[in-house]
């Protein structure tokens, strides 16, 4: 049975007595039953034993001396001088909450991007020494620095997909684990719904479209699942995207299994997939994107007038630019499942206009294009826009919140009782 170290400080105190007044044969015997007793290397028991609690005597000057008590055990602490200051800490925490407070081994590889543009804006101005240290921090020091502040940052949802049986049997099922488009056009579409908890009545939907192959992500809010919002939204997408829209793959709601996109589609020579039902790995690419992306935008409100509407659009168009420029992504290279372990590889970090930048098979226009609109964007001056938008929305979700519960009072006191879901906005002027 092993020892605690309590136990063995005991052990010590009371055989380094024995052990510093015995001969040498009875050192020997004590060296070796007291190195049987704490499993200490020989070596080091002999040192522990002969230098415990040994006095030492330092002359100070002529009248004085100063008598010290010797413990092996205490050890003089290590002074480190720190590499990164509180300059590197401070232009680090600056930089990480303009790039969304993402995490060390999708910041790494950005600081290089990002610095300069932020310097060419003027957002920042760092000494010759701190940008260099920047440049040189590794993903592990970043994540230790910046611990405190993330815990400071100390917000799931059911779905709302109601299955369409029209055309099923037209539009094939398409799995995960076929999806190994290396090909930019090859998108996934998914719906997300801005009910806050109350089911009744219309609601805004975000329509969340993400490229397979290089991750580029473009979003828009429309008034309600109709069909006619949801095929325009998604024409609108498609003028905005680097490139051309060659596949679909949706899920089995009917907002997308209708007539009116498979004919789309067919017009315009895109093949149009499905997912299996109630399998939601399939869409496993424009899922992460739902919380990523929508959720974490826009939250979790109730959203259904049109001045939320028009503000949740116009935020968009600043997070499209923000999210596709200077957002790292990434991607799953290979997993191996060994036992109950899982293995995952992925690849370097890089932003979905770098992915589009290095792809072949995208018109080198369009790559002419893209560079332009990027030397013109201040990541900084986007975050600001996209939080001042995100501040609006809060004020919206909480005056209506306010309202509701005046109008439950109300009716209360009339002695009705107001259903959660109606009246909700009763008296709201927006």
């Amino acid at each position: 049975m092993r020892l605690t170290m309590s136990e063995r400080r005991s052990i010590t105190r009371i055989e380094a007595l024995r052990y510093q007044k015995a001969r040498k044969k009875e050192k020997k015997m004590i060296l070796d039953h007291f190195t049987y007793q704490t499993e200490y290397n020989r070596c080091y028991a002999s040192y522990l034993l002969r230098d415990y609690g040994k006095k030492v005597k330092l002359r100070l000057n002529e009248s004085q001396s100063l008598i010290i008590t010797t413990d092996r055990r205490i050890k003089a602490k290590r002074i480190k001088t720190k590499t990164y200051d509180d300059k590197v800490l401070i232009a680090l925490k600056n930089i990480w909450y303009i790039a969304d407070c993402i995490c060390g081994k999708r910041l790494a590889p950005l600081l290089e991007e990002i610095i300069p543009s932020l310097e060419r804006f003027k957002e920042i101005n760092l000494d010759i020494s701190t940008r260099s240290k920047l440049l040189e921090i590794s993903p592990a020091t970043i994540d230790r620095l910046l611990a405190q502040e993330r815990k400071k940052l100390t917000l799931k949802c059911r779905s709302k997909t109601k299955p369409g049986s029209l055309l099923k049997h037209q539009i094939p099922i398409k799995t995960f684990s076929e999806w190994d488009d290396t090909k930019p056009g090859f998108v996934q579409i998914d719906l997300v719904g801005h009910d806050g908890g109350y089911l009744s009545d219309d609601y805004l939907q975000t329509l969340d479209v993400s490229d397979v192959a290089t991750a580029w992500t473009e979003t828009q809010a429309v008034r309600n699942k109709a069909q006619i919002w949801v095929l325009q939204a998604l024409q609108n997408i498609k003028k905005k995207l680097p490139f051309r829209l060659l596949g679909i793959d949706s899920d089995n709601g009917s907002e997308f299994i209708n007539a009116h996109l498979w004919r789309y589609c067919i017009e315009n020579q895109i093949t149009f997939t499905r997912s299996r039902p109630y399998k939601k790995n399939d869409l496993c690419f424009v899922e992460q994107k739902n919380y990523s992306v929508v959720r974490k935008t826009v939250g979790y409100y109730r959203y259904d007038t049109e001045q939320e509407l028009t503000l949740i659009n116009q935020l968009y168009a600043h997070l499209r630019l923000y999210t596709n420029f200077f957002q790292p992504v990434m991607k799953l290279v290979e997993k191996t499942r060994i036992g109950s372990k899982v293995t995952k590889k992925y690849d370097y970090p890089l932003s979905p206009y770098k992915r589009v930048l290095k792809s072949s098979q995208i018109p080198q226009e369009n790559k002419t294009e893209l560079s332009k609109l990027y030397l013109n964007l201040n990541p900084a001056e986007l975050k600001r826009k996209i939080t001042n938008c995100q501040n609006k929305l809060l004020q919206l979700a909480q005056l209506k919140t306010k309202i509701r519960k005046k109008n439950l009072t109300q009716a209360e006191n009339l002695g009705y009782t107001l259903p959660a879901e109606k009246g909700f906005y009763d008296g709201l002027n927006l």
